[in-house]
């Protein structure tokens, strides 16, 4: 019987889509995040000299381990589809995959079939995150999507009345499972491959929308800023709680003001809102 082989990653969270985002590009696939960081699996054996070379990349940083294992043949779709169960939000919002039954007693309902792409709900800052869009007037407005993953965020925003919405994603495979998802839940979207960058994105946003690790948050803060209209919202996640100073910091530098957090399970959601709108 032909086998598979499973590496597990144990890192902390904000490491996470970094390490798939290489290893992707190191020819890995078929990633699947967990509590503890996440797991790939392989056709063949795995090239353990480009894993170590990208893992020690990131020792020196924080804490990793890894381990690699032989697993017979299975059924991988079941065996994945047991793992993932549906994710809802204040009572108003579930998120789903395709292979679960419809739950119209939700006013909003969101499908996902995530492939290697972060954001399906079950982490905190995504929960975070369409917990805080739910509480902001979408009709009509123009929303960008930072760093969109799955496109849930940019659903949500179409679910919630937006009027156009433009997503990006660094990495192309990424890109195309978000555009897979703006189909099948009937949305309008646009979502392109690049970063803040390299792409000419023309402001300005009534709401802009951005689950990343820190470090990207803060060296994209000056463009988002850019970016924001004068009475927008700029929704950031990503980060853990006690990162939310160094964050309305820089914030503070380009006229940005907190309006207002929340923290769950140490995780963050910040909402900034120009200076000038301030009462």
């Amino acid at each position: 019987m032909e086998a598979y082989w499973q590496i597990e990653i144990n890192c902390p969270a904000p490491f996470t889509d970094i390490l798939i985002a290489e290893l992707a590009a190191a020819g890995f696939d078929s990633f699947v995040e967990n509590d503890h960081g996440f797991t790939t699996y392989s056709r063949e054996h795995p090239d353990q000299t480009a894993l170590q070379h990208i893992l020690t990349k990131y020792t020196g940083q924080t804490d990793i381990t890894h381990t690699i294992s032989r697993l017979e043949n299975r059924n991988w779709n079941a065996e994945w589809e047991k793992s993932y169960r549906p994710v809802v939000v204040d009572e108003r919002c579930i998120v789903r995959a395709s292979f679960h039954p419809p739950a119209p007693e939700y006013p909003i309902e969101i499908i996902i079939n995530p492939r290697m792409s972060f954001g399906t709900g079950h982490h905190t800052t995504t929960w975070l995150m369409l917990h805080t869009q739910l509480a902001i007037d979408h009709r009509y407005k123009r929303v960008l999507d930072a760093g969109c993953g799955t496109g849930i965020l940019s659903v949500m925003a179409g679910k919630l009345g937006a009027e156009e919405i433009i997503g990006f994603d660094i990495d192309k495979a990424v890109v195309d499972n978000a555009r897979e998802n703006i189909k099948i839940n009937q949305v309008s979207a646009e979502i392109q491959a690049g970063t803040l960058d390299t792409l000419n994105i023309a402001g300005p946003f009534d709401i802009i929308l951005a689950n990343i690790n820190k470090n990207v948050l803060l060296h994209d803060l000056p463009g988002y800023a850019r970016l924001l209209a004068d009475d927008g919202h700029l929704v950031l996640s990503g980060f853990y709680n006690d990162d939310l100073a160094d964050l309305q910091i820089e914030a503070g530098r380009h006229d940005l003001r907190l309006q207002h957090s929340q923290c769950k399970d140490d995780w963050a959601v910040a909402v900034f809102r120009p200076a000038s709108n301030e009462c």
